[in-house]
């Protein structure tokens, strides 16, 4: 799945089935993490029903601070009844709550942003409703960035294998949930992405990457973060290394 989602729909199971689901995150070079702790899951009987629930109706948005928002909407209905309701943020799942709530709050947001939600209800056969009208908001306050952005950002480089490599090592932003995903920029321009598994670190990040054969060449480096609502965050300090100078 692409690395700016964080929820996954697993289809074309079998009915009355036991599952065992695990996520391993895929850096840019391939290379795969540690698997998450397993989710075991068992599908139910198989049900003929074919048709999805109605579309949430009066759907509303109020700001719940800077950071947050509080959606209501009114009951879907369906033959079978309504299981849950899932919140999408554009095209991306951000939230679920049962079938009996009709009300959820998003967190994680940033101050003086512009979103949009919809609201889709689910029916125990998987099917889904058409969303309910687009709520438009913009949270309050101003972002300049500081906020969400890596603090203590160092830089060095190291020799292996005849090439050089770019050391960096960071403190990671203070947010609600862990930072799983890093974007860093090389001379101006977005050189890489970084993703981490389900062990994101909190307190100090590290990350070594291939800067070419050629001793001597000045980087100028900066990062910054993806937020829990799939914006990023402010970059941090830019920092100057040379290949072959160390630290």
């Amino acid at each position: 799945m692409p690395k700016a989602e964080r929820m996954v729909d697993v289809t074309r199971l079998r009915p009355s089935t036991a599952y065992v689901f695990t996520v391993r995150a895929r850096d840019a070079e391939g290379r795969l993490g540690p698997p998450s702790r397993e989710v075991r899951a068992t599908t139910p009987a198989a049900v003929a029903d074919d048709s999805a629930p109605t579309r949430p109706g009066d759907v509303r948005g109020r700001a719940a601070g800077s950071r947050a928002v509080q959606l209501t909407w009114s009951a879907a209905k369906d033959d079978r009844g309504v299981v849950s309701y899932d919140v999408y943020q554009g095209d991306t799942k951000v939230h679920s709550v049962g079938g009996n709530q009709t009300a959820a709050v998003v967190t994680g947001l940033r101050a003086g942003t512009r979103y949009a939600f919809t609201v889709r209800a689910r029916d125990a056969a998987d099917n889904v409703s058409p969303a309910g009208a687009a709520v438009r908001l913009t949270t309050p306050g101003t972002d300049d960035g500081r906020a969400t952005a890596p603090t203590d950002l160092r830089a060095a480089s190291h020799r292996a294998d005849g090439a050089y490599y770019l050391d960096l090592s960071w403190v990671p932003p203070r947010t609600e949930t862990p930072v799983t995903e890093y974007q860093i920029h090389l001379d101006g321009r977005a050189a890489t992405s970084l993703v981490y598994g389900a062990d994101a670190p909190r307190d100090r990040a590290e990350y070594s990457f291939y800067a070419g054969r050629e001793a001597g060449v000045v980087h100028r480096v900066r990062i910054r973060a993806r937020l829990a609502d799939g914006t990023w965050g402010g970059f941090s300090a830019e920092r100057t290394v040379t290949t072959g100078a160390g630290r």
